[in-house]
C-alpha cells in the first residue's frame, strides 16, 4: 500500500544572509516521504526566493496533487515546477534504493575574506584547498582586495567566486584590477561575473579569470558547450529539475570538458545529505559546494556530519497531508 505524507517547515536564518537585495529571514520549505512496501523515500521541496520560478505555494499544490494520485496509484509524470520535481524524484529514487548511499560531505568553506578565519578550516580539507566567496554585493574594488589578500596569504589556496550577475563591465574591471595577475589561476572560476554572457565571455577574455555559468544554465537559449575562458557549470538541482535532468546535464558539461559543479540552493539538512550523495555519484572528483548549513539556526530530520545545531524531528513541523 502507497502512503505519502509533506510536512512544511519554516527554518530561522541567521540574520546577515541576503539574496538578491532580500533578507532571507527564515528558509522556507517542504519535505515528503514516500512509503511502499515497507521502503521509505524522502525529498525536500524548496523553491529558493528570487531565484526559483514557482513559489512556495505552487510547488505545495503542485506536490499535493501528484501525491495524491500517487498514493491511488498513478504513476503519472513529475510536475514541471523544478523544486517539486527534484523533491519528488529523490523520494521516488530512495523508495528504489535508485540513490547511492555514499556520500561527499566536502565542501567549498564560504568565506567572509578573513584568513585567519579560513587557516583551520582548509586544514582540516583533505586533498584541494577550496573556498567560495561571494562577490558583487560590496564595491568591486573591495572585492579585489580581499581576493588578492586570501590568494596571497594561503599559498595553496584555489578560490570559487559568486557574482550572481551583479557587475557592470566596469566594475568587473576594477575587481580585476586590485588581483595580482600572478595569482589570477588560483581563482577555480568567477560565476556569471556580468550582466550578460557576452560581457562575462569579454571579462575572461581581457583578464585571463576562468568563469562559471549557473544562471545561465536554466535559460532557454543557453547551449552547453566548451568555449574559451569557460572552465565550469555550478547545478542547483532544487533550481534545475528531476534527478534525470541533473543527470543529463552533468552527463553534457563533462562531455564538453567542462567542470560540472553540484550546488546548494539553501537547503535543509535533509536536502544537503542528498546533495551530497548525488555530487558523490555524479561528480566524484569534484568538491561541491554545499557550505550552506552554517546559515540556519536548526536541522531537518537528517544531520549533516559533524553540525552542531539542533535536529528537528517532523513533530516540529506542519503537516500538509
Amino acid at each position: 500500500m502507497r502512503q505519502a505524507q509533506l510536512w512544511r517547515y519554516q527554518v530561522p536564518m541567521d540574520a546577515g544572509v541576503v539574496l538578491r537585495d532580500r533578507r532571507l529571514k527564515t528558509r522556507d520549505g517542504l519535505l515528503v516521504r514516500l512509503e511502499l512496501n515497507g521502503a521509505q523515500g524522502w525529498g525536500e521541496i524548496a523553491p529558493l526566493p528570487g531565484f526559483s520560478v514557482e513559489s512556495l505555494e505552487e510547488a505545495t499544490d503542485a506536490a499535493r496533487i501528484w501525491l495524491n494520485a500517487w498514493q491511488k496509484g498513478d504513476d503519472a509524470a513529475l510536475p514541471t515546477l523544478p523544486s517539486v520535481a527534484f523533491g519528488l524524484s529523490c523520494a521516488l529514487a530512495e523508495l528504489t534504493a535508485s540513490l547511492p548511499e555514499a556520500a561527499d560531505y566536502r565542501a567549498a568553506p564560504l568565506c567572509t575574506g578573513d584568513p585567519d578565519e579560513l587557516f583551520p578550516l582548509l586544514s582540516a580539507m583533505p586533498g584541494e584547498k577550496v573556498a567560495k566567496i561571494k562577490v558583487g554585493l560590496y564595491e568591486a574594488v573591495r572585492d579585489g582586495m580581499v581576493v588578492n589578500l586570501l590568494l596571497e596569504a594561503i599559498p595553496d589556496l584555489s578560490l570559487r567566486l559568486d557574482a550572481n550577475r551583479g557587475w557592470t563591465p566596469l566594475k568587473a574591471q576594477q575587481f580585476a584590477k586590485y588581483v595580482n595577475p600572478d595569482y589570477r589561476a588560483r581563482i577555480a572560476f568567477l560565476e556569471e561575473p556580468c550582466k550578460t554572457r557576452d560581457q562575462s565571455r569579454a571579462f575572461a577574455a581581457e583578464t585571463g579569470i576562468a568563469i562559471a555559468w549557473d544562471e545561465s544554465l536554466r535559460e532557454a537559449d543557453f547551449v552547453m558547450q566548451a568555449e574559451p575562458g569557460v572552465k565550469a557549470v555550478v547545478i542547483k538541482p532544487t533550481l534545475t529539475g528531476s534527478l534525470d535532468r541533473v543527470r543529463e546535464q552533468v552527463a553534457a558539461a563533462h562531455a564538453q570538458g567542462l567542470t560540472a559543479v553540484i550546488s546548494s540552493s539553501i537547503e535543509s539538512s535533509l536536502g544537503l545529505t542528498q546533495l551530497a550523495r548525488i555530487a558523490a555519484w555524479l561528480t566524484p572528483n569534484t568538491i561541491p559546494g554545499l557550505d550552506t548549513l552554517s546559515l540556519m539556526q536548526a536541522q531537518l530530520v537528517r544531520e549533516w556530519p559533524d553540525s552542531a545545531l539542533p535536529v528537528w524531528s517532523t513533530e516540529a513541523l506542519e503537516p500538509l497531508l
